[in-house]
């Protein structure tokens, strides 16, 4: 009764998947007038997409792509990373792909070797084993950008300090952010930099770039950096002071984080300690436990 079911879903899900590619369904008439009003400006980070994706990963990615994935948090999550949504969505095909077919393998070279494993097993586990590889992608991705965010607000705090260095030795606000970017390298001054070449090259103020930046990669810092140059640059408000206290309240935020860090992986090795001092114990007390019984 299981195999059948496990097929029938299976077979199931796999028309209906079909039928979605071969018949997708129509837009909605919001959907219609949306395409009307002009579309917003280009994104200012930019994502790369291997080049196995645009060979062999095109049926793939189309397929998810009818499905709605990539879900809007794990697009700002490639966007922090740079990776491109069609790697992303290729790999998490080709992952559960290999998961159904890994089981079927395992039952085939047992089935050679001349030991029994039943049906049920390998469709089980090869259903189970697609859901994981089709899962572990999106885990793998928030796992790495939040570890670029927190890399991102470590470079921040550092460039807040070199626009303050810069505005102190007497130049305006959008010389400071330009002349503060070439000095620093690393991933989180490209984006920075990128980001005020390309307000450079539209003619929008650069703290306008600074906040769609922010935006993109969902670092709310980068927003509120932007609205006190907003201020600096329009209403004339003194920045300094302000830029200072953002890098000092950046690093404290760090800080903490790393404390944070640092007593969870205090706890984390409480449980391997606990669990071999009562291996100690059982090892100790396991002779006298035995002569007692012995006793008896």
């Amino acid at each position: 009764m299981i195999p059948a079911l496990l097929l029938g879903t299976g077979t199931g899900g796999g028309l209906w998947l079909l039928l979605i590619w071969a018949f997708p369904p129509r837009p909605a008439l919001g959907e219609r007038l949306a395409q009307l009003v002009p579309s917003p400006a280009a994104p200012i980070t930019t994502t790369r997409d291997a080049a196995w994706v645009r060979r062999w990963g095109r049926p793939v990615v189309h397929l998810l792509r009818a499905l709605g994935l990539p879900r809007a948090p794990i697009e700002t999550d490639l966007r922090v990373l740079g990776r491109g949504a069609d790697t992303h969505l290729a790999t998490k095909g080709l992952l559960a792909f290999a998961g159904l077919l890994a089981p079927w393998l395992l039952h085939a070279l047992l089935a050679a070797a001349g030991v029994a494993l039943g049906t049920e097993v390998s469709l089980a586990g090869g259903m189970v084993l697609a859901a994981l590889g089709f899962c572990l992608p999106d885990l793998v991705v928030r796992a790495k950008a939040a570890r670029c965010r927190r890399e991102f607000r470590a470079a921040l705090s550092a460039y807040l300090d070199l626009v303050w260095i810069t505005l102190a030795g007497g130049a305006g606000v959008e010389a400071a952010l330009i002349d503060a970017v070439t000095v620093g390298h690393g991933p989180a001054f490209g984006k920075i930099r990128h980001a005020l070449h390309a307000a450079q090259l539209t003619r929008t103020t650069p703290w306008a770039a600074l906040r769609r930046l922010g935006e993109e990669l969902d670092i709310t810092e980068l927003a509120e950096l932007a609205a006190s140059l907003s201020l600096a640059g329009t209403e004339g408000a003194r920045i300094r002071v302000s830029l200072a206290a953002k890098a000092k309240a950046l690093r404290t935020h760090q800080l903490t984080d790393a404390e944070g860090d640092a007593q969870a992986a205090t706890e984390r090795m409480a449980l391997p300690v606990a669990l071999l001092f009562l291996g100690f114990l059982t090892f100790i007390a396991y002779p006298a436990v035995l002569q007692v019984l012995n006793g008896l």
